[in-house]
């Protein structure tokens, strides 16, 4: 059974991965046996997770990359075939959301930031790394969306925006790449206790609002998405491909009334 979920030997490229959600999914597939490239826009974040890594006894490098900008885009997958030979798991965690407001507030430029970094590096990242993996004929990649994308938002509506396109991305890659073995996959996590998430669970009001509508009666933890990140990348998933994986405490399934 440790076989089904074991990494071994395969390499793990992971955008966002100096803190969160990224950084568990960096040390989470490092402990099942994979080597990690952590990866965010600057190399000093990054270090305290690969020196982590390594301090259990992983494998880690560091390869900083601003997902908005193609150059870094195509030198963060270049340097992973450099340091480790090959990219087996691309995790997709990097993302902006630089507006809180109704969305006839949002100016264009945010919106096309947003859609930018959420989307277009998103599949950019996959495009540039998924014909290697279809000439070994195995990969996983794994998009890190949001329930956002699940609601309508009356303060989120862009970044929701992005993130319900991200599920149609991974089923449309799934669609062209499955029958190669590659396997897209999304993962909508709920709230989860992040920096990036901060303005949602710091308000004390708010948090509490959140417990009493999850049925598990907590904000989640960064932790709780990353087992499901090496599911999803382990052979344990081989014959899930195109969907999208709630991690919500329920919030979706609840009945509120």
């Amino acid at each position: 059974m440790t076989d089904f979920f074991s990494l071994a030997g395969k390499t793990a490229v992971i955008t966002g991965s100096s803190r969160g959600i990224g950084r568990a999914i960096a040390e989470a597939m490092a402990a099942a046996g994979a080597r990690v490239v952590v990866s965010s826009r600057k190399a000093e974040a990054c270090e305290p997770v690969a020196e982590s890594i390594r301090s259990a006894g992983g494998t880690a490098t560091v390869i900083p990359c601003n997902i908005s900008r193609e150059e870094d885009r195509e030198r963060l997958i270049a340097g992973a075939q450099e340091a480790f030979g090959r990219v087996d798991i691309l995790v997709l965690n990097a993302a902006s959301n630089p507006v809180y407001g109704p969305m006839a507030e949002v100016s264009d430029e945010a919106f096309d930031k947003i859609i930018a970094n959420n989307v277009r590096a998103n599949m950019k990242l996959a495009l540039a790394t998924i014909p290697e993996m279809v000439a070994r004929k195995d990969g996983a990649v794994i998009i890190i969306s949001s329930i956002a994308g699940m609601r309508g938002s009356r303060n989120l509506g862009t970044y929701a925006i992005s993130k319900a396109a991200d599920f149609q991305l991974a089923r449309n890659l799934a669609v062209e790449y499955s029958r190669h073995n590659v396997r897209i996959n999304c993962i909508a996590p709920g709230l989860i206790k992040t920096d990036f998430a901060r303005a949602l669970w710091e308000d004390d009001r708010n948090r509490a609002l959140v417990e009493r509508l999850t049925p598990a009666g907590r904000i989640g933890e960064p932790h709780d998405i990353a087992g499901i990140a090496v599911f999803l990348a382990s052979p344990a998933a081989r014959f899930v491909t195109g969907q999208t994986i709630v991690a919500d405490g329920g919030v979706t399934i609840a009945d509120v009334f």
